[in-house]
C-alpha cells in the first residue's frame, strides 16, 4: 500500500516537472526566434518559420532647439518598427559645471570670431551663449533640468529591398524635422539587443535635453480627446478609452468641423451618430443639407422635421427671405436689433449669379451682369420700404398677441418672380447696347426659375411655404431628388443663404443666451465648381462661431478642397478634422499637409469602416466609432448590414425563448 502511494507521488512529481518544462519551452518558443545571423555589417537575419530582416539605427543629430511636439513620431509609427528611449537625469551640480564649461568655450570662440571680423559667427555664438546662460539660471532656480537620452530603433521587413527602401524613406522623413538618423554600422547586434526590453543601452549614442525639449521625444502621436462637456463619440482604438467630444468646447478657436473619407468609409454613419447623441445629451439643434436622402430616418427618430425639395413637391424656399438679428453695442455692451440689407443684397446677388451661369458656368456672366443683378435686388427691397431700420421689415399697422408676447406681421418678401419682372421693365427702358445684351441674357436663362413660365426649377420662386421651428432637435432639408450636376449644388447654395437668415442669425451673440446649433453640408464637394457658392461657404465658416454655430462639412476627397485656393479657408476655419478611410492615391497629400506619420498614413489606407484619425485642436486620437444597436437602425445605410443585424436580433430572441 505504502509502495503504491510512493509510486503515485513520484508519478505526479514527474508529471508536474514535465509540464513545467513543457510550459517553459512553449514560452521560449513564443518570445525568441530560432536564431539570428549577425554576420552582415548593416543588418540582421532573423531565422524563424518565416525569415525576416532587421536594421537598427540611432538618432545622430538634432536641431539646435527641439521646440515643436512629436519631433520623433515617424520613428515610432513607421510600419513594423520598435523603438527604445533611454533617459537618465543629470545631477544639478554636474549640469551647472557642464553649462559653465560650454559658456566659457562659446565666449572664447566669440572673441576669436570678433577679432577676425566674422560678424555672422560672432552673432550666432552670442545667441548660443545667451541660451546656455538662460538654461543655467533656470536649472539653478529649479525651473528646469537636464537629461541624457538616446533613441534607438529597429525596422523589420521580409526582404532586403524593402529594408533598404524604408531605411532611406525614414531618413528623408526625419530630416524634414532636422533630425539625423544613422545605421548602427558594425554594431547591429549591440543595437538590436539595446532595443530589446532588457533596459541595457549597449551603444550609448547620447544627446542632452532640457525638460521642455525632452517632451518632444515621447511617442504621443495619439492623445486622448476627453472634453468633460462632450458626448461619447467612440473609443480610442489604441488605448480603449472613450472619446468624449464637444466641438463647442471653450479650448477650440472655432466650432467648425470637416469629415473626409472615401465612399463607404462611414461618413454619414459618423455624422448621424453625432447628431443623435449631441441632440439627446447636449441639446444641440442640428440642420442638415441632405444631398443623398440619408437623414430622413434620423429626423423621424429624434422627433425632428424632414422637408423634401423636388420638382414635384409643394415646398418653396424664398431666396429673398430676410431676418433681423441681434448685435452687441460696442459702447454699452447691450444687445440691440439690427437689419443689414446690404449684406443680404450681396448674398442674393451671389446666388442669382450662380443661377445665371448655369451648369455650363457661362462666360457670358461678367461684372456688368453682377452690377445689373445687385442694383435690381436692392431696388426690390427698397420698393417695399425695407431699409436698415429693423422696424421697416414689418407691417406697421398689423400686430397680434401670442401668449404674453406681442407679434407683428412681417412684410411679404420679394421673390425671384418679382425680381424677374423688374428686369423685364428695366430692359425695356434701357437703350444702352451693353446693358440691353445682359438684360436679354438674364431674361433668357432665368426663365427656368420662374413659376409663371412653368420653369423646371421654380421651387425657389414664391413665398417660403414653411418656417423653421425654434427648438427642433433636427431639421433635414432633403435635396436628393434634384438633378445632381447643377440643381443640387444650386440648392445647397440657396439653402445655405436661407439657413443663415432663418437658423443662424436668430442666435444671440451672447453665449449665455445662444443655443448650440450645427449646420451639416453633406457631399460638400458639389459646391466647389461654383465660385459664388464656395465664397458663401467660406463666409459662413468664418462667421458661424460668433453665433455659437458649428458648420460641419462632409466630403469625399480632401484634395478637392485643398487644391482649390478659394476653398482652403474652410479647412483653416475648422478646428476639428476627422479623417476616415482614404484612397491610396490621395494619402500622400493628406500626409504632407497635416504632417501625418508613416504609420498614421498607412492606417488611413487600411482601416475599417468607422475607424479614422480625429484631430481636435492640438490633440489627435485614433478613433473607432461604433453605433449602439438601437442607433444602428437609423444610422446604417447599407441595407445588407441592416438585414443581417435584424436577423441576428431575431435569432437571439428565439434563443431566449
Amino acid at each position: 500500500m505504502a509502495k503504491r502511494k510512493q509510486q503515485e507521488v513520484e508519478k505526479n512529481q514527474q508529471y508536474n516537472e514535465n509540464s513545467q518544462l513543457l510550459r517553459k519551452q512553449t514560452i521560449k518558443e513564443l518570445i525568441a526566434p530560432s536564431g539570428i545571423d549577425a554576420s552582415n555589417i548593416d543588418y540582421l537575419e532573423i531565422i524563424s518559420s518565416v525569415k525576416k530582416y532587421a536594421r537598427s539605427f540611432f538618432v545622430s543629430t538634432l536641431p539646435r532647439m527641439c521646440t515643436f511636439p512629436e519631433l520623433f513620431r515617424d520613428m515610432y509609427f513607421f510600419g513594423d518598427i520598435n523603438t527604445s528611449i533611454y533617459i537618465n537625469p543629470i545631477q544639478e551640480a554636474r549640469s551647472q559645471n557642464e553649462l559653465n564649461r560650454v559658456i566659457n568655450e562659446l565666449e572664447t570662440e566669440r572673441i576669436v570670431a570678433a577679432d577676425k571680423g566674422n560678424i555672422n559667427r560672432e552673432s550666432n555664438l552670442t545667441q548660443k551663449r545667451f541660451e546656455a546662460e538662460q538654461l543655467r539660471d533656470e536649472i539653478a532656480a529649479g525651473f528646469n533640468k537636464l537629461y541624457e537620452a538616446s533613441v534607438i530603433s529597429t525596422i523589420f521587413t521580409y526582404n532586403l529591398s524593402d529594408l533598404d527602401r524604408l531605411t532611406k524613406l525614414l531618413a528623408t522623413e526625419m530630416s524634414k524635422s532636422l533630425v539625423g538618423v544613422k545605421t548602427a554600422w558594425a554594431m547591429q547586434e549591440d543595437a538590436f539587443k539595446s532595443n530589446l526590453p532588457l533596459m541595457n543601452d549597449k551603444i550609448k549614442k547620447i544627446h542632452t535635453f532640457d525638460r521642455r525639449s525632452m517632451s518632444t521625444v515621447f511617442p504621443f502621436v495619439t492623445s486622448e480627446v476627453g472634453h468633460s462637456t462632450g458626448i461619447p463619440l467612440g473609443f480610442n482604438k489604441q488605448t480603449g478609452t472613450p472619446i468624449l467630444f464637444d466641438n463647442f468646447h471653450s479650448s477650440l478657436t472655432n466650432y467648425n468641423m470637416v469629415i473626409f473619407a472615401k465612399s463607404g468609409a462611414g461618413k454619414s454613419v459618423t455624422m448621424k451618430t453625432l447628431i443623435s447623441r449631441s441632440s439627446l445629451l447636449m441639446g444641440i439643434e442640428s440642420l442638415a443639407l441632405d444631398a443623398e436622402g440619408e437623414y430622413e430616418v434620423v429626423a423621424e427618430s429624434l422627433g425632428g422635421i424632414n422637408v423634401v425639395l423636388s420638382p414635384t413637391s409643394k415646398t418653396v424656399i424664398n431666396l429673398f427671405d430676410l431676418e433681423t438679428e441681434t448685435a452687441k453695442d460696442e459702447i454699452t455692451g447691450k444687445e440691440r436689433m439690427v437689419l443689414n440689407v446690404e449684406n443680404k443684397v450681396e448674398d442674393v446677388t451671389q446666388a442669382l449669379l450662380t443661377m445665371a451661369r448655369g451648369s455650363t458656368r457661362s462666360s457670358e456672366v461678367n461684372e456688368l451682369t453682377k452690377q445689373i443683378i445687385a442694383e435690381s435686388v436692392a431696388e426690390e427691397y427698397a420698393a417695399l420700404g425695407i431699409t436698415n431700420n429693423p422696424n421697416s421689415l414689418y407691417e406697421s399697422s398689423r400686430s397680434f398677441n401670442r401668449g404674453d408676447k406681442l407679434y407683428r406681421d412681417k412684410k411679404k418678401m420679394p421673390t425671384i418672380g418679382s425680381w424677374y419682372k423688374r428686369i423685364q421693365a428695366k430692359a425695356q427702358e434701357n437703350m444702352n447696347d451693353d446693358y440691353r445684351y445682359h438684360y436679354s441674357y438674364l431674361l433668357k436663362v432665368m426663365k427656368q426659375y420662374i413659376r409663371e413660365y412653368n420653369g423646371q426649377m421654380a421651387y425657389f420662386d414664391g413665398q417660403s411655404t414653411f418656417e423653421l421651428l425654434e427648438g427642433a432637435p433636427f431639421i433635414n432639408l432633403d435635396i436628393s431628388q434634384l438633378e445632381e450636376k447643377f440643381a443640387r449644388p444650386l440648392a445647397q447654395q440657396i439653402l445655405l443663404t436661407w439657413i443663415w437668415e432663418k437658423f443662424v442669425k436668430k442666435n444671440s451673440e451672447d453665449k449665455r443666451k445662444a443655443r448650440q446649433k450645427r449646420v451639416i453640408v453633406d457631399e460638400a464637394w458639389m459646391l466647389l465648381p461654383f465660385p459664388e457658392a464656395v465664397d458663401f461657404l467660406n463666409k459662413m465658416a468664418r462667421r458661424a462661431r460668433k453665433r455659437n454655430v458649428s458648420l460641419a462639412i462632409i466630403s469625399q476627397r480632401f484634395q478637392d478642397f485643398y487644391e482649390k485656393p478659394e476653398a482652403q479657408a474652410v479647412l483653416t476655419s475648422s478646428d476639428t478634422k476627422l479623417f476616415l478611410a482614404q484612397d491610396k492615391s490621395e494619402i500622400q497629400q493628406l500626409k504632407e499637409v497635416f504632417k501625418l506619420s508613416e504609420g498614421e498614413a498607412s492606417f488611413l489606407v487600411t482601416c475599417s469602416k468607422g475607424e479614422g484619425l480625429l484631430k481636435v485642436g492640438q490633440d489627435t486620437a485614433v478613433i473607432q466609432i461604433t453605433p449602439t444597436r438601437k442607433e444602428f437602425e437609423f444610422v446604417e445605410t447599407n441595407m445588407n448590414k441592416l438585414v443581417a443585424n435584424n436577423q441576428r436580433d431575431d435569432q437571439r430572441n428565439i434563443n431566449k425563448n
